[in-house]
């Protein structure tokens, strides 16, 4: 930890995160100039990777410790899932089960974020603000299937106006304040991590970028919310996804790994490293809780806010065309989706029905129908998550 990058001279005054609490005021009036190892120990706090390890940790203990009494309070409240009458059999047991449980995931990552991060990251705000829209979208959508005691709540154009506007928003904030390279990276091509606009082999500028934005961000939200239909499914996964982002985030900030690896060096991205180890860490706590059979539901208001999240963060650090292979499970999930209803349409003629590739979708579903147990179905679909998040990550010495 020697030669990472160190922080200095950060613009806010505030001290009530920890951050600034222990680094900026304690350590730096009474650590260096003392002898005491407590003192000078807090200088660690500088480090990117300790705070993230820490805000990881953080978010883990917080959905851990208020998971018990989220999942009561959303009991007593009665939000309770419904589920869908064409869905498998099995399923109809889940009724009732406590849901929005999402909340207690955003909740850990909001409070997990702010202790540990630079709060003067404007690439940080973009990031927890995207998931705070996303988590309103399926917050609106839980709510009307509780109070309509329904399975659908937002119609479809309904929710994808809500989430166009949220990528409208964070596209205009990156245009307006972010600074940021209008370029398209592309995984083995080099030249393409070239940010400077006269050279760049890349750059489509600002208008182009914004359906590319969209695309992205859409898609991404879409697909986690899809892929959320099993006990721990979606959980398990965005725990496998969000650590290989940490990861790729942490290079992308770090210019002598960005040079190295031959990527789009975004120094602005660092603190998006703590967010992603946040997100890890209260993922993986509140799968404690959802790990089948499940005590809570995550709910529209998790997954939606969980793949708004993994969008966003791509986008800032320039890792978009990465992202289909960090999140393999919900691009195959969403894919299957889509599939399903063009081969059904496409097929329908003179009042027949069409013909369908799966036995019903999402993919998850699919297995189940072929006489899949659902943990099975969870624990393969975890593994195949891990070997996407390994290629990935092996395609930085790819380049």
């Amino acid at each position: 930890m020697a030669n990472e990058s160190k922080i200095q001279n950060p613009k806010s005054k505030i001290q009530l995160m920890l951050y600034y609490l222990l680094y900026q005021f304690i350590f730096k009036q009474y650590g260096a100039a003392s002898e005491s190892y407590i003192f000078k120990g807090l200088n660690v706090i500088q480090y990117v990777t300790f705070r993230t390890a820490w805000a990881t940790i953080t978010a883990l203990l917080i959905s851990l410790l208020l998971g018990g009494k989220v999942i009561r309070k959303l009991a007593e409240l009665k939000f309770g899932q419904e589920i869908r009458e064409e869905g498998p059999a099995s399923h109809q047991a889940k009724k009732g089960t406590p849901t929005m449980g999402g909340v207690l995931i955003i909740g850990s990552v909001t409070v997990s974020t702010l202790l540990w991060a630079r709060i003067d990251s404007l690439y940080l705000w973009i990031a927890l603000g995207a998931t705070t829209l996303f988590a309103a979208v399926g917050f609106a959508d839980d709510w009307i299937k509780i109070v309509k005691k329904r399975s659908l709540g937002l119609t479809g154009k309904q929710k994808l106006a809500f989430q166009l506007l949220t990528a409208l928003g964070i596209w205009a904030v990156l245009w307006l304040w972010g600074n940021y390279p209008w370029n398209i990276s592309i995984p083995f091509l080099k030249a393409t991590a070239v940010t400077d606009p006269t050279i760049s082999v890349s750059y489509v500028g600002p208008i182009i970028y914004l359906f590319f934005i969209i695309f992205i961000l859409l898609g991404s939200s879409n697909a986690v919310n899809l892929t959320d239909g099993l006990d721990g499914l979606a959980t398990s996964v965005t725990f496998i996804a969000m650590s290989a982002l940490t990861a790729l985030t942490y290079v992308a900030s770090d210019r002598r790994w960005a040079d190295y690896l031959d990527i789009t060096h975004k120094p602005e991205a660092a603190e998006l490293t703590v967010f992603c180890g946040a997100m890890v860490g209260a993922s993986l706590g509140f799968l404690w809780y959802n790990c089948p059979p499940a005590e809570v539901f995550m709910g529209d208001v998790g997954s939606l806010a969980i793949g708004g999240a993994l969008g966003t963060v791509a986008i800032l650090t320039k890792q978009e065309f990465l992202l289909p292979f960090i999140g393999g499970v919900f691009v195959l999930e969403a894919a299957s989706v889509m599939l399903q209803v063009s081969v059904f349409k496409l097929t329908k003629r003179g009042g027949q029905p069409g013909k369908r590739v799966f036995k019903m979708t999402p993919l998850h579903h699919h297995f189940e129908f072929s006489g899949w147990k659902e943990p099975k179905i969870v624990f393969r679909f975890l593994i195949v998550a891990i070997l996407f998040a390994l290629l990935s990550l092996s395609t930085l010495k790819l380049r």
